[in-house]
């Protein structure tokens, strides 16, 4: 052996004796070296075992959905007072009150408008966040910031956090799943574990763009010209060879995440088809999801998947609606806002109504939003019907269940509903908020890369206590 060798072979004898101890102290075992994605103790009780995150891509218009604001309507037709930021997406002229009706629903009072009957029927399950605000106005940014932090850098998605903080409670599973994610506005960065082990990426089932997510399908996860008992023969000799390489050159985060990313690929074989196969499901939860109807079936089994897939232990669930910017109405509002919710409301309403019915949403927490949200004025030089500009200052995002109080409305914008104005949240303090109901403290989960710790919330982030219950 070389003095090279041995001061290297030393080091990583000792750097592991060091992750024994800290793992150890932390509160985590053994187990969870070589099984990056076993279950992890989190730093304290938590109020939330796993999440679904429903992602509206393109920016839902809060307008049209949630605000009732009298001087909106009351200003209609005229120039907006508000100024506008420094920076804008394109620009904007005469104020344009909602088309439709907003009116309180429930024993909360809350805001629904009238495109998302089906919602308003949960809306006392629901906490809504109306002072969300950002900064960056463009769609992948955006985008990237709601699901990863950064607007800027490669940085790991809010999933991948999760996972790396909890892990899964099935190992025949991944601990993070993206059901149907949008190939644009982010792309793969919106699931991917960038610097963190690549088991703690986000396994993706379908894309955004399919017209019938019933033929989705995990990618390379059978090979059905080799055997199981050849396939795992295969496993036996990678890992051999893997001993092997670790002996003579020491750890190598890279290979032994693609021998573990073989390794699920193998173990879901037996589980994943199960899990897809909704054949199981009565006829009335078909329908409380709306299968039984066209226009809700995509969303519908998007979100019953979603559902399975947390009922067998994994962890983060990320399932997107968006395709071809269905959310993204710079203009021909009246004509395609209506076609988009009529395509989530009721799947939405029926994934809160069945997670409560199952006694799951307690443990489960909902996030339904999109990157940003739309502006009070109309959108100059287009073509079609009037439409709003991308808003980033002030939008609402809503949750349920989790740990969250139930039937409130946190967080208020001004009385054009521009800007966020009073009990302000920023993505940064959401995803805090989103990590302490997990049972994570966002200050503590980090990971070192590059020379410095790295966390989701970056520097920032605070935890809005006021609506956790």
């Amino acid at each position: 052996m070389t003095r090279r060798e041995m001061l290297k072979n030393c080091a990583a004898g000792f750097g592991n004796l060091a992750l024994l101890s800290l793992l150890t102290e932390q509160g985590g075992t053994t187990e969870a070296i070589g099984q990056p994605i076993a279950s992890r103790i989190p730093h304290f009780a938590p109020k939330a075992k796993r999440i679904i995150f429903l992602f509206m891509f393109g920016g839902p218009s809060a307008h049209d959905l949630f605000l009732h604001k009298p001087l909106l309507e009351r200003d209609h037709g005229k120039p907006n007072p508000i100024p506008e930021p420094r920076i804008v997406f394109a620009r904007t002229g005469q104020l344009m009150k909602s088309p439709w009706q907003v009116k309180q629903h429930g024993q909360s009072g809350a805001w629904v408008g009238e495109l998302l009957p089906e919602i308003a029927s949960v809306a006392d399950e629901l906490c809504f966040l109306k002072g969300m605000h950002g900064t960056n106005p463009e769609h992948g940014a955006a985008a990237l910031m709601t699901h990863t932090g950064s607007s800027q850098f490669v940085r790991p998605s809010m999933g991948s956090w999760v996972s790396y903080g909890l892990g899964t409670e099935n190992q025949n599973l991944p601990s993070f799943i993206t059901i149907c994610p949008n190939i644009g506005g982010g792309a793969s960065q919106n699931y991917s574990s960038a610097f963190l082990p690549t088991a703690h990426h986000g396994t993706p089932l379908g894309t955004a763009q399919m017209d019938n997510v019933a033929e989705a399908q995990f990618p390379f996860l059978d090979n059905p010209k080799i055997s199981r008992s050849v396939q795992e023969q295969q496993l036996e000799l990678l890992q051999k060879w893997q001993r092997s390489q670790l002996e003579q050159a020491g750890p190598n985060q890279l290979l032994e995440g693609r021998i573990k990313s073989f390794e699920l690929a193998f173990r879901m074989q037996t589980e994943a088809p199960s899990v897809v196969d909704i054949s199981s499901e009565s006829q009335a939860t078909r329908k409380l999801y709306g299968l039984d109807d066209k226009p809700t079936r995509n969303f519908g089994l998007r979100c019953l998947l979603a559902r399975r897939f947390i009922e067998r232990g994994v962890r983060f669930v990320q399932v997107t609606h968006g395709e071809n910017n269905k959310w993204d109405h710079h203009e021909n509002l009246q004509k395609d806002l209506p076609i988009s919710c009529r395509e989530i409301d009721k799947p939405v309403a029926g994934l809160i109504k069945d997670l409560k019915a199952r006694g799951l949403l307690d443990e489960t927490l909902v996030l339904w939003g999109g990157e940003f949200g739309r502006t009070a004025a109309v959108e100059l030089d287009r073509s079609g019907d009037p439409g709003r500009d991308h808003n980033p200052n002030g939008y609402t995002m809503f949750l349920a269940g989790g740990g969250v109080t139930p039937g409130v409305s946190y967080g208020q914008t001004d009385e054009y509903g521009y800007y966020a104005i009073k009990d302000k949240i920023h993505i940064h303090d959401l995803h805090a908020t989103i990590l302490h109901l997990m049972g994570l403290d966002h200050q503590q989960l980090t990971y070192r890369y590059q020379g410095r710790d790295f966390r989701l919330t970056d520097v920032h982030g605070n935890v809005v206590h006021d609506i956790i219950a």
